[in-house]
């Protein structure tokens, strides 16, 4: 069963950055769609970045574009989230996703969007103070 480890979480003030990392068990990241979605209360999911290692391509949500940074190291595997400039509305539980298998950038752009992935984490929450 290959499971999905969030960190990084925490509460900060506005404008400061927090990194999330994503490691899996059972399981290597390698030519995936990889995702970062977020749930607000309140609120439905929404996605945050994607990135498909396969195609080295990554996407951003247009509310975090030019703040957040998507990547994966080679060399370790796990799925990171920089998240700098935060705001109070990226107050949310940030879940890693994945799934696993080379896709397209339009298959992997269309996981992204409907958030329809094999594998989730627990999710780590992130709260941002004004």
């Amino acid at each position: 069963q290959v499971q999905l480890v969030e960190s990084g979480g925490g509460s900060v003030q506005a404008g400061g950055s927090l990194r999330l990392s994503c490691a899996a068990s059972r399981y290597t990241f390698n030519r995936d769609c990889l995702a970062w979605v977020r749930q607000a209360p309140g609120k439905e999911r929404e996605g945050v970045a994607s990135s498909n290692t396969g195609t080295v391509t990554t996407s951003y949500a247009d509310s975090v574009k030019g703040r957040f940074t998507i990547s994966q190291d080679p060399a370790e595997y796990p799925l990171y989230l920089q998240m700098d400039s935060l705001k109070p509305e990226d107050t949310a539980v940030y879940f890693c996703a994945a799934e696993p298998g080379f896709l397209t950038d339009y298959r992997c752009s269309r996981k992204f969007a409907n958030r329809d992935f094999v594998y989730w984490g627990q999710g780590t929450q992130v709260t941002i103070s004004s």
